[in-house]
């Protein structure tokens, strides 16, 4: 069974695409574990929901290991490489299609996952998304709109044509997506594992024909691309153990809204829809958070990023006395380095989670940028995909995988999509052999032993903001995660006073935010503000399985 929101007493998976949670749900009631089921639908997702994820990008994970009490985060995001030009900006400024490809960690990611806590065979779990590929599925309006929108990239390559606009016209809602060379790609990882992606004719191909559009990535980056194993955010909030993703994921400004909202009130205020109070506030906690989030990023590797002071209770304290003082044009980050050292709270401890930075390490400031490192206002800019998944046995999986903006560079090679994810870097994180940052932030919270809420989105600098509200509506005011999810939201970012409000909220809040001095700014709900996707689980253990309205997805039970 599957829909929007689905209750049941086994596994549950949420995901962007109806066929690729089938997939997961598939695997669960095949035996299989909340990694299989994860490796399973972000597989099928890099078929399905091709504009958003695919092979030629990365993510992250996060696993909840019920039996063991432990949580691992993998990051697998793309990464730059040995060329010195990676330290340099790009000359062509966004005119060399392949300059804004960096390596993809989306392969090595999904199967390293599988081999440390898989329990199924490879062949077994990539099953659904060879078939899917080979066989095609049914386009979904928003599929075919975001090939409409990008018909520069398709007319780019002869063969992209051919699978997204056949008859030089983009696929319609209703006609089949079949994608042959996609499903040999995907045959050959099953059957040669990493070594078939990231050595060998893929590699060479790959490499080839992003030098010969302007980009850098060589057989060599590819051969050794590394997987990223961090030490997971994580921080108390309201009973609750809150886990998040680390640099360079975005996780911890999630955690620093959180925090802020409790310091500040917003989460005892009952409600948003129609509390102009609470929803002024948390525009002015998301500018705190912004200024935070755009100034310390970056990759930890080669970068000190004080993500353990950001996501500190006692950071949120000193940053909410600023919630409601004088409204500033731009709002300047805070100092999270001198909190960066902060014990950690007494149930974080088992989870060994991310340390304190060394001083001596470079810092990793942001010059200010007004919405974050991709600008995600139109259509057409920065997304992503979000799966949330939990077995029977209560283990979890939270990630968040992504190509860039749609389509990704526009390299179209081996039946996908590369990355844009080099666009991510500025004159501060650029460098050779570094992860490029993003606001992706899988998120898993629990209470006590038990996960009570697996929750991430896609859609750039509206992640952490829609994770933070959606938790807020789910956690501190009660709402079903199905009402939560599709509620309105809002939007604010640190460097100017426009709020973007999506219709539902009770005229006073629109009145509140004009009388405390934004600009509020209608939005219509869509695809770039934040695709939730999000599984809750009952105290008597029953999931409850929810997919943001704004996407295609869906919630599929075991």
């Amino acid at each position: 069974m599957s829909g929007k929101r689905v209750e049941g007493p086994k596994g549950m998976v949420a995901a962007s695409h109806p066929d690729a949670a089938a997939a997961g749900a598939a695997m669960l009631a095949q035996g299989g574990n909340a990694v299989d089921a994860y490796v399973a639908t972000a597989f099928a997702l890099s078929v399905t929901d091709v504009s958003q994820t695919g092979l030629g990008g990365g993510g992250a994970m996060t696993f909840y290991n019920a039996k063991t009490g432990t949580v691992e985060h993998l990051s697998f995001y793309p990464r730059t490489g040995s060329d010195a030009a990676w330290a340099r900006p790009d000359t062509s400024q966004g005119r060399a299609m392949g300059r804004a490809a960096a390596v993809p960690g989306m392969v090595a990611g999904l199967l390293e996952a599988h081999g440390k806590w898989g329990t199924l065979p490879i062949a077994q779990v990539m099953a659904p998304a060879i078939r899917l590929a080979r066989d095609g599925f049914v386009v979904s309006p928003l599929l075919a709109r975001t090939i409409d929108r990008s018909r520069p990239k398709m007319q780019a390559d002869s063969l992209a044509m051919l699978r997204f606009m056949p008859n030089g016209e983009p696929l319609r809602p209703g006609e089949r997506l079949v994608q042959p060379e996609l499903a040999n790609t995907l045959e050959r990882i099953r059957d040669g594992g990493r070594t078939a992606f990231y050595t060998g004719a893929i590699a060479e191909r790959l490499s080839a024909k992003v030098q010969a559009k302007g980009g850098l990535i060589s057989v060599d980056d590819m051969r050794r691309y590394p997987t990223l194993t961090v030490r997971p955010l994580c921080t108390t909030w309201r009973g609750y153990t809150v886990i998040g993703a680390p640099p360079p994921m975005g996780g911890a400004s999630v955690l620093e809204m959180l925090q802020i909202a409790q310091a500040s009130g917003v989460a005892d205020a009952g409600g948003f829809t129609e509390g102009p109070d609470a929803v002024v506030k948390m525009a002015d906690i998301m500018r705190l958070a912004g200024a935070d989030g755009n100034r310390w990023r970056g990759d930890p590797t080669a970068l000190r990023v004080p993500a353990r002071g950001a996501s500190s209770a006692a950071y949120a304290t000193a940053r909410a006395g600023l919630v409601g003082g004088p409204l500033a044009d731009t709002v300047r980050a805070g100092d999270a380095a001198a909190f960066d050292t902060t014990r950690v709270a007494d149930a974080c401890g088992r989870f060994d989670p991310y340390p304190a930075q060394p001083a001596t390490a470079a810092p990793a400031e942001r010059s200010p940028s007004k919405n974050g490192p991709a600008d995600a206002r139109e259509e057409g800019q920065s997304f992503t995909s979000h799966l949330s998944v939990v077995d029977g046995r209560g283990n979890a999986v939270s990630a968040t995988t992504t190509v860039g903006v749609l389509f990704g560079s526009g390299v179209y090679t081996e039946g996908f999509w590369l990355n844009s994810s080099a666009a991510n870097l500025d004159a501060r994180t650029r460098g050779t052999n570094r992860y490029a940052n993003s606001t992706m932030s899988p998120t898993l919270i629990l209470q006590g032993k038990d996960v009570r809420l697996v929750i991430g989105a896609a859609g750039s600098q509206y992640i952490q903001p829609a994770i933070t509200q959606v938790t807020l509506r789910i956690l501190a005011f009660g709402e079903d995660p199905w009402t939560a999810i599709a509620a309105p939201r809002i939007h604010a970012s640190a460097n100017d006073r426009d709020v973007e409000v999506e219709p539902g909220f009770a005229g006073s809040v629109y009145q509140a935010l004009v009388t405390r001095g934004y600009r509020p700014e209608s939005r219509v709900a869509d695809i770039t503000f934040g695709g939730v996707h999000a599984v809750y689980v009952r105290p008597d253990g029953t999931r409850i399985g929810v997919a943001d309205p704004r996407r295609d997805g869906v919630a599929a039970r075991q």
